[in-house]
């Protein structure tokens, strides 16, 4: 575990709300890995391609972050100041 990862019990508290797959949409690689990506992303401002590895590849943080992004997006004023993400 990294610096600023989440630790088991912050893991526990989280995993209730995740979506549960339905066959339908592609799986998780490996769901912690990539909430700490995520996390990761979101803390430090790095460009997606500069993800360090032990967060597996760059391009599934973005897939799974982006649509989050969008909906901010198209909440309008409610959302929060700043650009998005730049994932390059």
């Amino acid at each position: 575990m990294g610096r600023g990862d989440l630790s088991d019990a912050e893991w526990e508290r989280l995993r209730p709300f995740l979506p549960v797959s339905n066959r339908r949409c592609g799986r998780w690689r490996d769901r912690r890995q990539v909430i700490d990506g995520i996390l990761h992303r979101v803390r430090t401002g790095v460009e997606g391609r500069d993800l360090p590895e032990r967060f597996g590849p760059w391009k599934t943080v973005y897939e799974r972050h982006a649509p989050t992004v969008v909906g901010r997006r198209n909440l309008g004023a409610s959302a929060p100041a700043g650009p998005g993400p730049s994932f390059t």
